[in-house]
């Protein structure tokens, strides 16, 4: 499946639907994606493939999001309250994985999955 042609809007609620607290310990009610984008962008790629990308924050962590057929694409950009800088700095899964576990990377694959069908 083509990202390109499948509305990203469409794909950004669906994800809403997906995201609590079994995908990232900092979900709120107010800030669901809050702590979602390194286990949101792993299981963006598993369906879409490309790269994921990272970006600092002023806080000192990373911002992850990707970036498909040369389009950036953040999902979880909605958590913060600025504007972000992008670096576009090529991330590995590995560190992409670092952001999240297996319990909460499971859970977001299998819900994701399971409602894109």
């Amino acid at each position: 499946m083509n990202i390109i042609i499948v509305d990203q809007l469409a794909i950004r609620n669906m994800l809403k639907q997906c995201w609590s607290r079994q995908s990232s310990s900092l979900w709120t009610e107010d800030n669901i994606a809050c702590g979602q984008c390194g286990v949101t962008s792993l299981v963006i790629q598993d369906r879409f493939g490309g790269d994921i990308l990272k970006t600092h924050l002023a806080n000192g962590q990373m911002h992850f999001y990707n970036r498909i057929e040369n389009e950036r694409i953040d999902f979880t950009d909605e958590q913060f309250t600025e504007p972000l800088l992008y670096l576009d700095q090529l991330a590995t899964r590995a560190e992409a994985f670092a952001d999240t576990n297996e319990a909460q990377y499971r859970y977001l694959s299998n819900a994701f999955r399971s409602i894109v069908k």
